[in-house]
Parts: structure tokens; sequence; C-alpha cells
């Protein structure tokens, strides 16, 4: 790990330092070395952390370090000699040192292979070397012989520090160590106990020898580890803040437009022929904000991207957002999705019909997501809210569905844009798990979450969570952080942006009225004999769909802070009226007569007084909608017509014309069809095709 301090400027070199302002976590850490051997950082161990000298005038310089180079500043300061690193591919090495002390030798001479001892694995070496090290190698240092005088200088302890790298790869399963695993962690346990201080000779503190366990996650190791003894203490090492975030994007506006020769935070090289910038405080916190969630490390490497793109410093929210998603197509910009909007207006009309108002309200969140106005009324938003939120509301085949797939095949050129959950298939307790991935040490852990990785491989997608009552309370919560922050943290620790996703929940909540505690609706005349036909009774309908939704997140749910996040981005649906039955029933018979066509090769034609029997029994119930004409004409059509086919005897060969002249409703409610079937005259003698 490598720090990058920052050069002072000119009016700051001949102050001094007079106090160095540690982050929270190594200020505990190093104020806690005389009661504790062993310590165990978990977290975000493998960022940079900003440190500030406090100079004499009144002015701070603020530094960024890796961590390795922060513990060391620290260490030394309180007297420590060397920094030791141990992990189990390179195992033990020197990572800082004082010119005086020869720790290759010693680490040699302890890892050697003792003569008449049987072979050690490898944790037990490695224990064998935390003891000595726990004692700071008292009489184990090669030195001089007893008559010379600077004998007793090699018997004194060596002050030293050990950091344990990857700690969270070495066991295989924290709950389910082997028996080499168990016996390597309780002797690291011993060593805890049985570890003394020893006083530094400047200060005359009494300090251990301290064990740095380096860990991502706080369960990765052994909880008795840290649970069993006072001498292990758990700290955890936090994301960067808002204000970490601005002071590291001060540090890297400072080094905008510098040549590489000059540059001390080792973003990258100024690209030839560039000049300097000079980034405003607006440039920064725009930059501290898009990186939200990100590391301090992340910043410097976003910058380097930026280089390498010739983005300008004014210009790092992209940086940032091509450093997240790892796409550098971005529809939403450059005017294409404004333009696609302009064009699916008509387009998204003709595929829902009868839903003008719904069609309107979805087309304004469309276009406030093309302008990038989602949210701009908040002081303050996360970068990484999703483009667009909506919630379809309403009776069951009206429409909703379709609209979600026609926003998709709007936004982004293709109906496969839109990822389909299906709600229902969520609806038992930790099935959150299929969608962010189940936790470690979980069936189903290495493969991820269905969601998170869909997004991951395409971030510009419509996300659509049908039927989103059914879903657990469990899922909801997920979406609470999605809507909230706009990202999501898998099982795997990788970390998921929806930022540049529509998310579209749909659900026919409401329409037989709020629901009680037990999940059943209440009482309620929405959805129930006449249909609303009049304004007055449409307004009406949607006024009481919108009650009943509020309701059902409130009481039933108590879930009150999911509704405020969809704001007023709740659509209602409402049932279709008669001539828009009549334009989905055309539709629907049309997509017939064009699939059987493609499928096998035959003509269907539908004289007007069938077409006429059929429309009438198909939109003769408005309250199924669309779904509901289609089940009719598959009752009333398909399958008549598939079974008076097979009982004609004849071969339908490609060409063949179908003609259904009559349509018979039998008072049991069964359908006769009148049909006749001419073959093609150049494919009479060819095979049916199924």
């Amino acid at each position: 790990m490598t720090s990058f301090p920052v050069q002072s400027p000119p009016h700051l070199t001949k102050a001094t330092v007079t106090q160095t302002v540690q982050p929270p976590f190594a200020a505990e850490l190093f104020t806690t070395l005389s009661v504790h051997s062993q310590y165990v950082l978990h977290g975000n161990v493998r960022d940079d952390h900003l440190v500030a000298d406090v100079r004499d005038d009144g002015n701070r310089r603020n530094r960024a370090l890796g961590l390795e180079d922060l513990l060391w500043e620290g260490l030394r300061r309180s007297g420590y000699k060397c920094l030791l690193r141990y992990d189990q591919v390179a195992g033990f090495t020197v990572a800082r040192c004082e010119d005086s002390l020869d720790m290759n030798t010693l680490l040699q001479r302890n890892t050697r292979r003792v003569p008449g001892r049987p072979d050690e694995d490898d944790g037990s070496q490695a224990a064998r070397v935390f003891e000595s090290f726990a004692r700071g190698w008292v009489g184990e240092r090669p030195g001089p012989p007893k008559d010379n005088p600077r004998y007793d200088d090699y018997q004194k302890p060596v002050h030293a520090a050990l950091l344990v790298d990857f700690a969270s790869r070495i066991p295989t399963q924290a709950n389910q160590l082997s028996d080499e695993e168990r016996t390597f962690f309780l002797r690291c346990l011993k060593i805890a106990e049985e570890a003394r201080p020893f006083p530094r000779s400047k200060s005359g503190r009494a300090l251990f020898n301290p064990v740095i366990w380096l860990a991502d996650g706080e369960r990765d190791l052994p909880a008795w580890l840290v649970t069993s003894s006072v001498r292990v203490r758990s700290i955890g090492v936090p994301m960067p803040d808002l204000g970490q975030r601005r002071r590291m994007a001060e540090l890297l506006a400072g080094q905008a437009g510098v040549p590489e020769t000059a540059t001390k935070l080792d973003v990258g090289p100024l690209l030839k022929g560039a000049e300097r910038e000079e980034p405003t405080d607006e440039d920064v916190m725009r930059f501290a904000r898009a990186a939200g969630g990100l590391t301090l490390r992340a910043m410097r490497e976003s910058m380097r991207l930026a280089r390498a793109r010739r983005l300008s410093f004014a210009e790092m929210d992209q940086a940032v957002r091509l450093y997240e998603l790892g796409v550098s197509r971005n529809p939403w910009t450059g005017g294409a999705v404004a333009d696609s909007i302009r064009d699916g207006e008509r387009v998204i009309g003709e595929r829902v019909r009868g839903q003008e108002k719904a069609v309107t309200q979805t087309l304004d969140v469309l276009k406030r997501a093309a302008l990038g106005l989602s949210g701009a009324q908040a002081a303050s938003t996360s970068v990484h809210r999703p483009r667009g939120v909506l919630f379809f509301a309403g009776p069951t085949g009206t429409g909703k569905t379709e609209l979600a797939r026609a926003v998709a095949t709007t936004l982004f050129g293709s109906q496969d844009a839109c990822l389909r959950f299906d709600m229902s298939e969520f609806s038992a307790p930790h099935s959150a798990d299929r969608l962010v991935g189940a936790p470690p040490g979980y069936v189903g852990y290495e493969a991820g979450g269905e969601l998170t990785r869909a997004v991951r491989e395409d971030p510009f997608r419509v996300v659509l969570f049908d039927e989103i009552d059914k879903a657990d309370k469990g899922v909801l919560d997920k979406f609470l952080q999605v809507l909230e922050d706009g990202r999501l943290t898998d099982g795997q620790g990788v970390t998921t942006y929806f930022s540049e996703c529509v998310l579209i929940f749909t659900s026919n909540l409401g329409v037989h009225g709020p629901t009680g505690t037990d999940g059943r609706p209440l009482s309620s005349p929405a959805g129930q004999g006449r249909l609303p036909e009049t304004p007055d009774e449409r307004a009406a309908f949607e006024k009481e769909i919108l009650g009943n939704v509020r309701h059902h997140f409130e009481h039933t749910l108590k879930r009150p802070e999911l509704l405020n996040r969809l704001g007023g981005n709740i659509v209602v649906f409402h049932y279709i009226d008669g001539p828009t039955a009549h334009l989905i029933f055309k539709g629907q018979l049309r997509n017939i007569v064009e699939h059987m066509r493609h499928q096998g090769g035959l003509t269907l034609e539908v004289l007007p007084e069938a077409e006429k029997v059929l429309a009438d029994e198909c939109t003769r119930d408005l309250h199924n909608g669309g779904r509901g004409i289609g089940m009719k004409l598959e009752t009333h059509l398909i399958n008549p017509l598939a079974r008076g086919l097979f009982d004609l005897g004849v071969h339908l060969t490609p060409g063949t014309v179908v003609t259904v002249s009559r349509v018979t409703v039998q008072p049991d409610g069964s359908v006769r069809l009148d049909i006749e079937a001419v073959p093609g005259e150049d494919t009479q003698d060819r095979r049916p095709p199924w």
C-alpha cells in the first residue's frame, strides 16, 4: 500500500505540524495499545484514509494514506520499530522497519524447520511465529556473545506490530472450522491472553506487540476469538462519508491538470496538450456527491479514468458513473431517449388502449427522467436513485404489464429490456435472498442474486415487479433501500447500482377494497357491480383506489415509508369501456390470424357474422379487461377451431384457407363453429407441418 501526500502551498512550507488528526478507528487503536494485544479491523480495510496535519499557523493539510501507511505512521510515533505482514500466500514479510533491525534474518530463523521435530503444517508454523512475536523474540534474536557490551541490547524485546492480511480467507467457514483451523485460532486466542506489554524507552508506556487482523466482515473470523477475551478488540473501518469524500475531491481537484511529474495522488498523467484546470467548489461537491457509496481509492481511480477518457474535472460525475457501471454508452444522454419518447408516444397509445391518463402520467415520468429532473425538488438526493419509479394500480387485464413492456421498447429499443419478476414467487420468508443472493455459508451463495446479477449485466433496463402486493415484507424492505439509495449489496458484498433503471411496480391492490390485518379485502364498492362509466364515477373510482393503496401500505404492511418513496408516481388504471374492448378484441383476433399464418402457413378468415358473435361474447363482461377477452377468445374460437380442424380429417398443408362462417353458442355454454378448409393448389400433396 502506497501513501500519496499532497504538495503544500508555498505559504505553508515553513509552518510546523503541531498535531495529526487520525481517522476515529485508527485513533481508537493507537490509544488502546496498552490494554489490547490483538485487534480485528473489519470493513473498509482496502481503502485510502485521510489524515489532517494541523500546523502552528492554524492551517490544515490533508493527506491520503493507505491503511498500512496509516498504521505504520501511528505505530512509529508510539515507539514501534517494525511492522510485519502475514498472509497465507506470501507468508511472513517485513512491511516497514527501522534500519537497525534485521527482521528478515529473524523471520527466517523463526520459520526454519526445527531438527528432530516433525514437519508442521502452515497453521502450526504461523502460530509458533505469533508466539515468538508476542514475546518480542526475547532471547531469540541472533546477536553477539555474552561478553560483548551490546549483548544486553539483543536480549531486549523487539517492539513490533503484525498485520494478518486477508484474514477472512483463513477459515473455510467461520462457523464450521476444520480441526487444524480450530487449533490455529485457539492458539491465537491463547497468545492474546498470555501476552504481556513491554515498556517503551521514551514514553515509559507499556504496550503490547499487537496482532492486527484485517477482515472484510466482522463475522469472517470465529466469533469466540473476539468475545472470549478482553485482550481482543473489534474495530469497524467505515466507508467514507460525504465530508471525507469532499476532502478527497479537494485533493484530487488540486491535481487536475497537473503534469505526471508533479502528481502525488497517482491519478495518471495529464494528456498532451491539455491545460491546467481550475475546479470550482461546485465541481468538488458534485464529485463528492456522485461518489456516494464509493471508497476514496475508487474516487482516485475514477479520476484516472476521467483522464484516460479526456473528461474534465467538471465532468467527474460522468466518470464516476462510468467507473460504477463499466459502460461508456449511455442511452439517457445525447438526446437519444428524448427522441425515442417523442416517437413512442403514439406507439404506446396504440399498444395500451383506453388508458389515456395512465399513459400520459407514465410519459411525464419518462420525460422527467430523460431530462435528469427526477428528485430535483429535494435539497439533497442520492445520485444513484433510479431514473424513474412507477406504481401501476388497477384492475387486472387493463394494460399494466403491457405498458411496462412498451416503456422498455420505447426507452431501450427492445421489449427484452424489460426484466420481469413475478412477485408471487417471492411470498415466502427469506425469498429476498433470491433477489440479492444468499449470505455466506448458505445454499446458493455462489450464484448471487437474480436481480443484482441481471442489472449488473445490463444496467439500462426497465425492471418490472409484477403483483408487488404478494411479495414478502422482507422483499419490500429491499425495495425501500433501492428507492432511497439506488443500490443493493448482494450476499457476496458486490454493490449493484440502479441509477440507470426505471422501476415499475404493478398491483391489483385496492380494486377489491382495503385489506385488513389478515390480508383479506375489507368491504368496498370499488370493482363491484356496475363498472364506473361517467367522468365523476371514474374520478371517484381512482380516488378510492389510491385510498385503498395507502391503507394497505400503512395498516396492512406497516410500511408507510415505502409509500412515501413512491410519492405521486402511483398510476391508476381504469376498467376498459365498450369501444376499447372491441379494439382489443380486433387486435387479439388479428394476432390469432397472424400466428396461424406464421406457424403453419394457414390463412384464417372469420366472416363478419361470426366475428360479431365472437365480439359480443368476448366483450360482454369487462371486469377482467383485455385478459378476460383473451380467455373468451381461447374458449370460443381457438379451442373449437382446433377441434373442428382435426374433425375435418384433411391435410392442413401450407396455403390452406380456413374459413369460420358461423359461431353458435349452445345452451350449455359450449361453442360450435361452422368451418371450411380449402387446401392450397400447389401444396395439396404435402404433409401437414405438425
